[in-house]
């Protein structure tokens, strides 16, 4: 048992040594307890066998009489030796390091959890990716966690050790001169050599056990085994083998001490870094082969078609001259800018915006991007990499110089200026911003005017599913008994479509089961929808406490809509005279005119009943024009009529 005692302990340390991180040896802590008590039974027991018969066996007579060559002194002091380097040395630094690590392992969760959660919105990882980070995270904690207590089993373990060697000294020198009839020096002789030997059988496992314990707690989580990391980074540089064989030799030539010791170390290590130097050579080259190798063998490799037919709902795509902005080890912060993007469209209108992708395309001008819903391109932009875009917010009277361009978003005149002109810039009152903010405002934008059909089924399934989790009697009774997926799908296109926020869905759903009774026109239930949610709209479009300046429908135009309208299995449609519908078109600039003129946003008020047809009508001809029913304002709004749109 003893003999399987120190095998073990050899086993634990030579496969700490090997693990390539520290969850290789997830039960380790464990592992400390069932050798510790198997160590103090084997102690017990020997301590038995010293005290009956002063024979506990030949493994620790042997320990005993080779360690202190048969004097009592030499074993004890030996003893104590080893005794002083597990206590002070290694027990207490490992119980230090422990301690330090949970801590630190703890406050860094947060930290960890959030970068988890950046790439999984980004779309570096995926779900199964970021549950298995996750998971590593929780099983470290709880490791470091359980090996703070855990080292004070190995520090109890050397404390009773050493008490029980005591009591074996005592105790068997009494024993040893009451029941066996030895003298005092025989007897303290005698039963010293049997204490130190088992009192060694035991240290030394505990000793192994508790170097074991230090080498892992201090192992960083590099997945790489301890004993190769070892060797790199002490013998891996030739450079540092070269000096110090060179120190090595110098010392033995000024200095009296040995050169048949020093000059050949010094000549070895100068030999070891010239063969680590050779050995790198060797190693880049075979990289650079296999590099060059695989890159042949993926242009030889058949084009995988399933991955070519799937399109990414958005993507952007930028020169190289735009890559420092999208790289984080350059200080690029683009990446960031995207994840905000999706929270603040989240917020804003209450859905999910799709993975966006982002990839350089050489074939673009370096400072061009273009940005592509569902593989389509739907608009372009330029930039000037160490420029800053100033605009003029119109109250500006004195002018800069720079290069003269257009905002993309919404093509407003602007300038490119240097950073030496960005302070003096504003001082003057311009609007100066940097290049990530220009792509990322052009990019919301886009996702804003585009956010309607980039809504899929599986997003409404992904908010119903939301939504059952508090209010499963609603959910059960609007879908799929009164709605189906696709139906409700298109009412919240509708409402996006027109910048309306999908995010009161309790709202939407109550109206939509209210209502879908009665009719299943998708466009009928939108603006019963709408006039649900018309405080979220008043104060989207009007401001409080002040008069709001809108354009109104003539009567008479309202009935000719109507009376146009046509009714048929696959919805409504309008049948207006082309010269009509002219006419009208025309009243609508004149009057929209009028409002842009004054600063005001172009907001026309119609009868609930015209309010979606007159859209669909516009929405050809002046796409932010904002239409809204007198249903969708709230009671307290002031409102201004400044025209009419007529015919």
């Amino acid at each position: 048992m003893l003999a399987i005692n120190l095998s073990m302990a050899l086993i634990i340390l030579f496969r700490v040594l090997f693990a390539r991180e520290v969850l290789d040896m997830s039960f380790f802590p464990t592992l400390l307890l069932f050798t510790t008590i198997f160590r103090i039974s084997l102690n017990v027991s020997s301590t038995r066998l010293i005290l009956m018969s002063g024979d506990p066996g030949n493994v620790v007579m042997t320990f005993g009489s080779f360690v202190g060559g048969s004097d009592i002194i030499i074993g004890g002091i030996v003893f104590i030796v080893l005794v002083l380097i597990q206590f002070i040395v290694i027990n207490k630094g490992s119980e230090r390091v422990s301690e330090v690590t949970a801590r630190f392992t703890l406050d860094a969760m947060p930290g960890k959890q959030m970068a988890i959660d950046a790439d999984l919105n980004t779309g570096a990882i995926t779900d199964a990716e970021a549950k298995q980070r996750r998971d590593k995270i929780q099983q470290e904690s709880a490791f470091y966690g359980a090996m703070d207590g855990a080292t004070k089993y190995v520090k109890g373990d050397a404390t009773a050790g050493l008490i029980i060697t005591l009591i074996n000294l005592v105790g068997g020198t009494a024993m040893g001169v009451m029941n066996q009839g030895l003298g005092f020096a025989e007897a303290i002789q005698k039963f010293g050599i049997l204490t130190i030997g088992d009192g060694l059988v035991s240290q030394l496992p505990s000793l192994l056990i508790s170097l074991s314990t230090g080498i892992l707690v201090t192992k960083n989580s590099a997945e790489e085994d301890f004993s190769g990391t070892l060797v790199k980074q002490l013998f891996g540089t030739s450079q540092v083998m070269y000096i110090v064989g060179g120190v090595m030799v110098a010392i033995s030539v000024v200095t009296p001490l040995p050169k048949l010791v020093f000059i050949p170390l010094g000549i070895g290590l100068i030999a070891y870094g010239y063969m680590t130097q050779n050995e790198k050579k060797e190693e880049q080259i075979v990289e650079e082969v296999q590099q060059a190798e695989t890159e042949a063998e993926e242009i030889r490799k058949p084009e995988n078609v399933v991955s070519l037919l799937s399109v990414d709902p958005i993507e952007l795509e930028f020169g190289y001259g735009i890559i420092p902005l999208a790289d984080v080890n350059q200080g690029g912060d683009l990446l960031d800018r995207v994840v905000m993007i999706r929270r603040q469209i989240a917020l804003e209108l209450g859905t999910v915006v799709p993975i966006i992708r982002l990839r350089d395309n050489i074939q673009l001008n370096p400072n061009q991007y273009i940005i592509k819903i569902k593989g389509i391109q739907v608009t372009e932009g330029e930039i000037l990499f160490d420029h800053y875009m100033a605009m003029n917010p119109g109250y500006v009277e004195e002018e800069i110089t720079g290069i003269p361009t257009f905002e993309p978003s919404f093509h407003l005149p602007a300038i490119w200026i240097t950073e030496s002109q960005r302070e003096r810039a504003e001082s003057l009152g311009y609007t100066v911003v940097d290049p990530p903010s220009i792509i990322a405002t052009h990019l919301t934008e886009v996702i804003r005017s585009h956010i309607a059909e980039l809504l899929t089924r599986q997003d409404v399934q992904g908010l119903i599913n939301n939504i059952k989790e508090t209010n499963p009697v609603l959910v059960d009774e609007l879908t799929p008994k009164l709605l189906n997926l696709g139906e409700i799908q298109k009412v919240l296109q509708n409402l996006l479509r027109e910048g309306i926020s999908i995010r009161d869905l309790l709202t939407i759903f109550e109206t939509l089961a209210d209502h879908a009774q009665t009719t299943h026109d998708t466009d009928v239930l939108t603006e019963y929808t709408r006039q649900a949610l018309k405080r979220a709209i008043s104060s989207k479009y009007f401001a409080a406490n002040e008069t709001t300046s809108v354009v109104t429908l003539d009567p008479k135009v309202e009935q000719e809509i109507m009376s146009s309208v046509k009714q048929t299995e696959q919805g409504a449609y309008l049948t207006l005279d082309p010269e009509k519908t002219r006419e009208i078109m025309n009243s609508v600039e004149e009057e929209v005119g009028k409002l842009e003129s004054m600063g005001k946003n172009a907001i026309i008020i119609t009868s609930p009943i015209v309010r979606m047809y007159f859209k669909k009508m516009t929405e050809d001809y002046f796409s932010d024009l904002i239409v809204v029913s007198y249903n969708e304002v709230e009671s307290n709004v002031e409102l201004q009529s400044v025209g009419m749109v007529t015919a």
